[in-house]
């Protein structure tokens, strides 16, 4: 029974053995790592050690055996194709070696008393070149078959299933190796090998050479033509790597043909130059697009607004007003100020805020828009009631107080400087940042912001949303938050440098310097919670005004309604939790996940707005999801 249990023992150590000098042949002279042989070395010396072997003048006559008369083409047959470049001669010398470097390693694990043990008959061994197991005989053949196993090997391996444990380390190196190829590697090449091709092209040694340059601009339009758009490797046509190969031969020859390094060298630094200086011209075209897209109304709106004009005034003059009105004005219920022009914004804003609201009708919604949209804004929400919820549309051209005789940036705004500010081409190359140049900040529509007070003044506390939100959660619990006497509450910003307030203000006046810390956190309109109490007692429509007269010349700050609206607000902000104002979704395409799914708003600040064909793709579902495509307008204006 003793001599059974040796002989399985010792045909599987042989076995193992065997396994491994084949893979680590197919794997380990071309795929393998140095770190990685020495993880797999370690793998065999544990299992070694661990199935306590005694090892006869069998096992060390075998190893030997494996060693010296295995037939190198049948062990390296699989790896014929990646070794073409060597020639037959140092391809079987440095896996030969390799091989005796492995076997040496396996044998370094076997206990030296064992090994003195089996050199006694390893004389005897050498001459009978057989393995007596179980009084049978099994004649190793030579050569040995790479991954060929007999019956009575198979069946130890499942007598021993830690062996084939063992063998999967190889399986799994190989796997790893294969994953750290650097990915889409053909493409890569091919685009490479175009642009030597372009290099050799311009040079004066090989354009004398007519016949070349013919080849060549045919295989560069063959290489051309097999690339197409494709990003891929899985993407290209089947016949890529011959295209590619064949450049590679006739690049070759140009490289025979050019033999001077110094003009080849200068000329690739004339390339990169060029190529630098191109990467930023198309840098700020993109730029300049993005603000050009960004202006512009898509063509499915404009055509909703159209429809809508036409259908509102159809209407009897009777059908005009909404429901409810008396709780507009109850300081008891949920409002909301959503100043806007654009149709299907505000109706997202909407529909996403009812969708989650615990009691939809204590909700009030007060929108107000200019004199273009006003006919279109009411036909909406006429045609689509918000449910049990209140709602009231306003035209901003009917608040009689609102004059430039009061409003001081309305008084700035109608100015022909500003007009010119704004419209005139020939300062846009005076000023490099192309945001200054959008005419919305001319539009009033921005800067209500600042007249809550006025727009409302029978209100207590209003939520100020922009209409290029979207609302996940109910906002109610906003209204219990004590604002400590503060006026406005907001989420504040200064995660990163660029959001604190010398990036808004120019603190080289000594007017800002003075008043304010450049490093103080900056926070974000979009969605704040407002004391209109508070709002009253601190005059902050006096501040805004105050302010607004000093930066006539806009030297203060140059644009928008947030630099003025950090000086109003100056501490005079209550700060909330983060997770109630997500922002970035309009121009960084790496918001957190984890933060946009805990998110009680979403912001789409930034000129990458949902309703545009430059939104972010990933976050365009969070906005369209709240957008009834079955309304009868929407399908007639082809907005999907």
């Amino acid at each position: 029974m003793k001599v059974k249990m040796k002989s399985r023992n010792l045909l599987m150590f042989l076995l193992l053995v065997t396994v491994l000098v084949l893979f680590s042949n197919i794997l380990g002279v071309y795929l393998f790592s140095s770190s990685d042989r020495d993880d797999l070395l370690e793998d065999t010396s544990d299992f070694v050690s661990s199935t306590n072997f005694t090892v006869q003048r069998d096992a060390i006559h075998s190893i030997k055996f494996i060693v010296s008369d295995s037939s190198t083409d049948s062990l390296y047959g699989e790896t014929s194709g990646i070794s073409r470049q060597l020639t037959e001669e140092n391809r079987t010398k440095k896996s030969s070696t390799l091989d005796e470097f492995f076997i040496r390693q396996v044998i370094n694990t076997i206990p030296k008393n064992d090994v003195e043990k089996g050199k006694e008959g390893l004389t005897e061994a050498k001459v009978n070149k057989s393995i007596s197991i179980g009084g049978r005989e099994n004649v190793v053949k030579q050569p040995i078959r790479g991954r060929q196993r007999n019956e009575n090997e198979k069946m130890e391996i499942k007598q021993f299933p830690q062996s084939s444990i063992k063998v999967n380390s190889v399986n799994k190196v190989r796997n790893q190796r294969e994953h750290s190829i650097m990915p889409n590697a053909q493409v890569r090449q091919i685009k490479d090998l175009l642009i030597q091709g372009k290099l050799y092209l311009s040079l004066f040694a090989t354009q004398s050479d007519p016949h070349f340059v013919k080849d060549l601009r045919l295989r560069m339009k063959e290489a051309t033509e097999t690339l197409g758009s494709a990003i891929n490797d899985s993407e290209l046509k089947t016949n890529a790597p011959e295209k590619a190969k064949a450049l590679e031969r006739t690049l070759l020859k140009g490289k025979q043909i050019q033999d001077e390094c110094a003009a080849v060298v200068k000329k690739l630094r004339a390339m990169l130059v060029s190529t630098d200086e191109q990467l930023r011209m198309n840098a700020k075209q993109a730029v300049y697009l993005i603000n050009i897209a960004a202006k512009t109304i898509p063509k499915g709106l404009h055509c909703l607004a159209l429809r809508l004009s036409i259908e509102y005034f159809m209407l009897n003059s009777s059908q005009h007003d909404f429901p409810n009105k008396e709780k507009l004005v109850d300081p008891e219920l949920f409002h909301y100020a959503l100043f806007s022009d654009n149709i299907l914004a505000a109706a997202v804003v909407v529909n996403s805020t009812l969708t989650h609201a615990k009691d939809p009708s204590k909700h009030v919604f007060h929108v107000v828009t200019d004199g273009l949209n006003f006919a279109p804004m009411r036909m909406w929400f006429l045609s689509n009631p918000p449910g049990q919820a209140t709602i009231n549309v306003e035209n901003v051209e009917t608040f009689s107080w609102l004059n430039a005789s009061y409003s001081p940036v309305l008084k700035q705004l109608e100015t022909p400087t500003m007009i010119d500010f704004y419209y005139k081409s020939h300062h846009a190359q005076l000023d490099p940042n192309v945001k200054y140049r959008n005419p919305k900040y001319l539009s009033i529509m921005n800067h209500l912001r600042f007249y809550l007070q006025e727009i409302f003044p029978r209100l207590d506390k209003i939520l100020f949303l922009d209409d290029d939100v979207v609302v996940q959660k109910d906002l109610t619990p906003l209204w219990s938050i004590d604002l400590k006497q503060k006026v406005i509450g907001v989420v504040e910003t200064c995660g990163e440098s660029f959001h604190r307030f010398n990036r808004y203000l120019n603190f080289s006046n000594p007017l800002i310097s003075r008043s304010f810390d450049p490093h103080a956190c900056g926070w974000a309109f979009g969605m704040n919670i407002i004391d209109l109490k508070e709002w009253r007692r601190q005059n902050i429509t006096d501040i805004y005004h105050k302010w607004q007269n000093l930066n006539q010349d806009r030297l203060l700050w140059k644009l928008g309604t947030l630099p003025p609206g950090l000086i109003t607000f100056w501490n005079r902000t209550y700060p909330l939790e983060k997770s109630w104002h997500v922002l970035g979704l309009g121009y960084n395409r790496n918001v957190p996940q984890k933060d946009i799914d805990r998110a009680a708003v979403i912001h789409y600040n930034g000129n990458l707005k949902p309703w545009l064909e430059i939104g972010i793709p990933k976050f365009k579902d969070y906005w369209t999801k709240y957008v009834h495509h079955e309304q009868k307008y929407l399908r007639e204006c082809n907005i999907s």
